[in-house]
């Protein structure tokens, strides 16, 4: 076997691999013989077969099965023992790749177009200042905060009179021309409406004031003009027969009912902490303070890394890619969608493929390894921020190992979390290494820059 390398404009290589009968020869001999092994043939007991009739049935298969083995293997070897940084798949050359006929014996020629990324070198040391924003923990961001979990803990309650978000509960009937009660038309019982999404403001303005017992004629293809998904969901029905519905209907109100958030008091307290964990409304926004320190904490990071990149970037400039070949990788991955897809995308996966690359020389030069534990943390931390959402912020440490670990067993989120892991472990590594302009800001000053 022979193997050529070239690569003259430092981007675009060329693959040549010739394979003589020699290297595949002994191997499809000994699958020939496995075959004849299990071989039945009538007239021929099991393993008697003549090797002329194995060779005739299956030769050229275990050949061609061979040569693609052996041309896979030996060019990710040479790949990998010369150090060549390939983008994507190898694919075959358009130009100088000849059909091969695979009955014969060779030698066979395969041309490969390898994309190889460009060389550069990417480094941050105590010369280079990167902004750093620390977000401050302030009356508001933990007033949100208590406002949230007051109304995860809140319930619904009657009451005599609507206003603001309350849901109206009522029986609508529809009407026909002079107002009276359509026979056979639509009748729903239980109907369900928040005035406060209706559109149509005449029609909302109805509600106004409304109390239990009330009639209101409404209508609601005006309540919700162009919405008939919306005016379907009301009346029961599918949304093809309400589209030449012009009907007023009644809606009698049998009740209304308004969510009430939790008093700050101390059954809020210990149902967010925990029983007798917190006593009094210092100590409930002391606590919360806490709790949001390690997420503010965690933004300042990825914020930090996201402006490593654009540091990055800059610095290195711009890098030269086989811009040509890689439209073609990425059209071979995605046949289904086509070229305008390729074109459409193509900018912004070579500019993720620039911080790719940048990426791993920052990784490699820090040493960084993506242990288990790794993993496990990664993983418990986004259980954990999963609770949170929902109000639960005192779970025991064993149910999130136990949540994470279910999570660990999928292999779909492998990928993400090892990407998590390294994120995580790269910010920790460059914020001694660059000299960091520290910033105060609040947490509304920090979404508005994100």
């Amino acid at each position: 076997m022979n193997i050529q390398f070239e690569c003259a404009d430092k981007v675009n290589g060329l693959m040549t691999i010739t394979i003589e009968a020699a290297d595949y020869q002994t191997q499809v001999e000994k699958k020939l013989k496995d075959y004849r092994k299990k071989a039945q043939m009538p007239g021929f007991r099991p393993g008697m077969v003549p090797m002329g009739l194995i060779k005739k049935q299956y030769g050229t298969a275990v050949k061609v099965e061979e040569i693609n083995r052996l041309l896979g293997e030996k060019l990710y070897e040479y790949v990998r023992e010369n150090k060549i940084q390939m983008l994507g798949e190898p694919l075959p050359n358009e130009e100088k790749q000849q059909p091969q006929d695979l009955t014969g014996d060779g030698p066979f020629v395969f041309v490969f177009d390898i994309a190889v990324a460009p060389e550069f070198k990417a480094e941050l040391t105590t010369d280079d200042t990167i902004d750093y924003y620390n977000i401050t923990i302030d009356d508001k961001i933990i007033d949100d905060q208590v406002q949230m979990f007051q109304s995860q803990a809140g319930e619904f309650v009657e009451t005599q009179q609507w206003e603001g978000n309350d849901t109206l509960k009522g029986d609508m009937r529809q009407l026909d021309a002079e107002g009276n009660t359509l026979e056979g038309g639509i009748e729903v019982e239980g109907a369900m409406i928040m005035p406060s999404y209706v559109k149509g403001e005449d029609e909302k303005a109805k509600f106004e004031g409304a109390k239990p017992g009330d009639i209101i004629i409404f209508n609601p293809k005006k309540a919700y003009p162009d919405n008939d998904a919306e005016v379907a969901a009301l009346l029961k029905k599918q949304k093809d027969e309400v589209k030449d519905l012009e009907s007023d209907f009644s809606f009698q109100l049998t009740e209304i009912r308004h969510f009430q958030p939790h008093a700050v008091n101390q059954e809020l307290f210990d149902r967010i902490f925990g029983e007798g964990n917190v006593k009094d409304e210092a100590e409930f926004r002391q606590k919360i303070a806490d709790g949001i320190r390690p997420q503010l904490q965690a933004n300042s990071d990825f914020r930090f890394l996201d402006d490593v990149r654009k540091y990055m970037e800059q610095k290195v400039g711009e890098l030269q890619f086989p811009e040509a070949l890689l439209k073609r990788v990425m059209l071979n991955n995605n046949k289904d969608k086509g070229e305008e897809f390729v074109e459409k995308n193509f900018k912004a996966s070579i500019d993720e493929l620039k911080w790719h690359l940048i990426k791993e020389q920052l990784v490699s030069a820090a040493g960084i390894k993506v242990e288990d534990d790794d993993l496990k943390q990664v993983a418990k931390g986004a259980v954990r921020q999963q609770f949170v959402q929902y109000g639960m912020t005192n779970v025991p440490d064993d149910v999130l190992e136990q949540y994470a670990d279910e999570q660990l067993k999928k292999r779909e989120n492998i990928e993400g979390m090892v990407e998590r892991a390294i994120d995580v472990k790269l910010m920790q590594a460059l914020k001694p290494m660059v000299k960091l302009n520290t910033k105060e800001v609040t947490f509304e000053e920090f979404k508005q820059m994100a």
